[in-house]
């Protein structure tokens, strides 16, 4: 499927509803070409796959962001193929992967090889060899989980930057999660959005301001939304996860650690002199 034409590109207001649209069919649409172009980097060609926080190569091996995870409830959304949640599993928790775009879930059944994707279609289904994990297709706004069902809820550059009201994705996260629960999630550090999204040395020159909080907008020739982008400040991020109800437990901004890799407005050049990503660590009161 090729993705539209582009002739609508700036920032401007969008509802949540366009927005959500606009990234179930993007995503959908994007699913097959984003994991050939990353699908190595993130890890699926190695064994229970990889937990990356971000492009600077920040691995939850190293970091310990999440926890102890052998006997633990995990759920990740915004999970794109899952790769994260695969290597959450393959540390002994029990997992459950959702995401919006039922195209990026259908590469995590294709990575998977169909062990454990019985939920790819809307039910989470049972997991099959270690590292795989249950499927499920659904709104991270409006989870379809009981009350303090899990230890854990993550996401890896997943949901929080995609919606217009992040609040709803944390209030959620916040209500499946148990007391004394842990939150975490990588969203592009605030930064970046005062600086061009490319990877060179025009990308270290500001010419947007950091405190204009309208989103990036794609829109095709009659004005739909096809992409949509929400910034928020670091502040922002802070007071939105002490409104949902968390104790905020760290603000993390990753080094580079990538190499020579570059990934869209992420390379060596930038990443050694700006954060590009913050993880958003944060418990839930026991």
């Amino acid at each position: 499927m090729d993705l539209p034409e582009q002739p609508s590109v700036g920032r401007r207001p969008v509802s949540a509803a366009e927005t959500v649209a606009a990234q179930r069919a993007w995503w959908d649409a994007e699913a097959s070409t984003y994991r050939a172009e990353h699908g190595a980097f993130l890890g699926d060609g190695r064994p229970g796959s990889d937990l990356v926080w971000g492009p600077e190569g920040l691995r939850e091996a190293d970091a310990g962001l999440l926890g102890e995870l052998e006997g633990r409830t995990v759920l990740e959304i915004g999970a794109g193929a899952a790769q994260c949640a695969r290597w959450v599993a393959a540390r002994g928790a029990r997992v459950v992967a959702t995401d919006l775009s039922l195209g990026m879930l259908r590469e995590g059944r294709a990575v998977q090889g169909g062990a454990a994707a019985d939920g790819v279609d809307g039910a989470a289904g049972s997991a099959g060899s270690a590292g795989a994990v249950p499927l499920l297709q659904c709104d991270a706004r409006v989870l379809p989980f009981a009350a303090d069902s899990f230890d854990v809820v993550f996401t890896s550059y997943g949901a929080l930057p995609f919606v217009a009201d992040a609040d709803a994705v944390l209030a959620e996260a916040a209500r499946v999660l148990r007391p004394g629960g842990r939150f975490a999630a990588s969203v592009p550090h605030p930064v970046r959005w005062a600086l061009p999204d490319v990877p060179g040395p025009e990308g270290l020159t500001a010419t947007h301001s950091y405190f204009d909080r309208r989103p990036y907008v794609e829109a095709d020739e009659h004005g739909r939304v096809t992409y949509a982008e929400h910034h928020r400040t670091v502040g922002d991020w802070v007071r939105l996860l002490r409104a949902a109800g968390f104790v905020v437990a760290d603000l993390v901004e990753p080094p580079w650690l990538a190499g020579d890799a570059v990934w869209g407005g992420w390379s060596r050049l930038r990443g050694e002199l700006l954060p590009g990503t913050l993880v958003l660590v944060a418990d839930l009161p026991a």
